[in-house]
């Protein structure tokens, strides 16, 4: 499996520890993103776990019109590089529209795309073409399998950074389910997988005017993953996810994460240590 390099101090692949992409949903001020960020660096450097920021700077795909969508590109990358400036750490957010592109590979580490547009090839193709590390989340709509073309298309478009996301597949109205066999599945098209235990957990839709979820369990979805094997896990977290503007029912509170990554961290360093010796 390759391994993809971030940077002299962040890489994601099989022998290395798996990288905390976390932040909150979206960006709702300058001040929430400073502070959050700040606070996710500490618990990170203290479990020595690396670690990447994320917010969007736009929701575009919101349950609702009259839902809150974020700061917009220029103002939310603004934002974004104060962050990376700020505290020294990698950055990441999604793109939409083929115009992002080039203006976030100006300041982002990783360009995300997000879940329903993983299959548009010329937004996959403006990605690629940045020379920046693309995450792709898996669509809810997908089989693991499925993204292999996802990957050619990256490929073909010249991209050799590559992250493939597992977030949850739709399993009937207002629900997903996690099927822990499309991590290895995905990590054998020679890519880094990653684990999104916060958005694996939401209720799409099931809150009528937006989106629910069960926070409670991401805990228990993330060890699992673990145990199956990732190279990262993306965490949405808030200092009050109740009174956040998007995904406050499934993300993590700020307070509680430290204590909810130390069985993470233990697990991972087991498997990591037996797939190192050949034993798994």
């Amino acid at each position: 499996m390759k391994t993809v390099k971030l940077n002299d101090r962040i890489s994601f692949g099989q022998s290395a520890p798996f990288v905390l992409i976390a932040g909150p949903c979206v960006i709702e001020s300058e001040a929430l993103a400073m502070e959050t960020a700040a606070s996710l660096q500490t618990i990170a450097d203290r479990l020595g776990i690396p670690f990447v920021f994320k917010a969007s700077f736009d929701k575009a795909n919101r349950s609702s019109i009259f839902s809150k969508r974020g700061p917009g590109l220029e103002k939310g990358l603004e934002i974004l590089s104060r962050v990376k400036k700020s505290f020294g750490i990698p950055v990441t957010s999604d793109i939409h529209e083929l115009y992002q592109a080039e203006a976030a590979a100006e300041v982002l580490d990783i360009i995300q795309i997000p879940a329903f547009l993983c299959r548009q090839t010329d937004l996959l193709q403006a990605a690629a073409k940045t020379g920046k590390a693309v995450n792709v989340k898996k669509g809810q709509f997908l089989a693991p399998w499925d993204m292999k073309n996802v990957i050619q298309k990256l490929e073909e478009s010249g991209a050799d950074k590559i992250l493939l996301t597992e977030r949850g597949s739709t399993f009937g109205y207002n629900n997903l389910v996690v099927d822990m066999r499309s991590l290895p599945g995905m990590r054998g098209f020679g890519y880094p997988v990653v684990f999104d235990a916060t958005h694996s957990v939401q209720i799409p839709g099931g809150n009528g005017t937006s989106t629910g979820g069960r926070r409670e369990f991401v805990p228990y979805l993330a060890r699992a993953a673990a145990a199956a094997g990732i190279d990262a896990l993306f965490m949405e977290v808030h200092p009050d996810p109740d009174r956040a503007w998007s995904d406050g029912p499934n993300m993590v509170k700020l307070n509680e994460l430290e204590e909810i990554l130390k069985p993470i961290q233990e697990i991972d360093g087991l498997v990591k240590e037996r797939v190192t010796a050949n034993i798994l």
